[in-house]
């Protein structure tokens, strides 16, 4: 059974948070501030936040940036995983990342069928790896943000979750490249 192992220490991660609207501002963007007041309730430190619009070049560049930003951990990018055509989000995730996590996206719909049935099948949720930095791609929804923070990510970037946990992870995620930890 998951549990909270408290007898290890919690590690806060540094978090970026990304929206993609054409539409939303810092003013009115509540899926980024369900998000935001998610992590840092939760003890992370939410590094960087901000609005790019629903263009895949320009969600490529920031992700990019921030993936080569050492100091960033995690992304947390909320809006434009739908079907419609300015929805591109998970298109440049997909130019970004070097290694898909499948499970994720199939867990959070799994999870979101539970509340809004059938209708979870337009969310392409997604999530990968790159240059050791998490990439999530969330609907854009403040109750699917919600949702994705409760149900998947709360616990999985709490190094004390057990048995496992991506953030016990973030040491080992270059270990494939020239001079990581564990290459040869």
């Amino acid at each position: 059974m998951p549990r909270i192992d408290e007898t290890r220490p919690f590690q806060p991660l540094a978090v970026a948070v990304l929206t993609v609207s054409d539409t939303r501002t810092a003013e009115d963007d509540r899926s980024g501030d369900a998000l935001a007041e998610r992590l840092t309730a939760a003890g992370h430190r939410l590094l960087w936040r901000g609005i790019v619009e629903d263009d895949a070049d320009a969600i490529e560049a920031r992700l990019r940036a921030l993936v080569a930003d050492p100091e960033v951990e995690v992304v947390l990018a909320t809006g434009g995983t739908g079907v419609t055509g300015r929805d591109v989000t998970p298109e440049a995730l997909h130019r970004v990342i070097e290694k898909h996590v499948a499970g994720f996206g199939e867990l959070f719909r799994f999870l979101s069928y539970q509340k809004i049935g059938t209708s979870t099948i337009q969310s392409r949720a997604d999530a990968g790896v790159a240059g050791g930095t998490y990439l999530f791609a969330l609907p854009g929804s403040p109750g699917a943000c919600r949702d994705a923070w409760d149900m998947i990510l709360k616990d999985q970037l709490d190094v004390r979750h057990r048995p496992c946990n991506f953030a016990e992870l973030l040491p080992r995620l270059r270990e494939h490249e020239p001079g990581g930890r564990g290459a040869l």
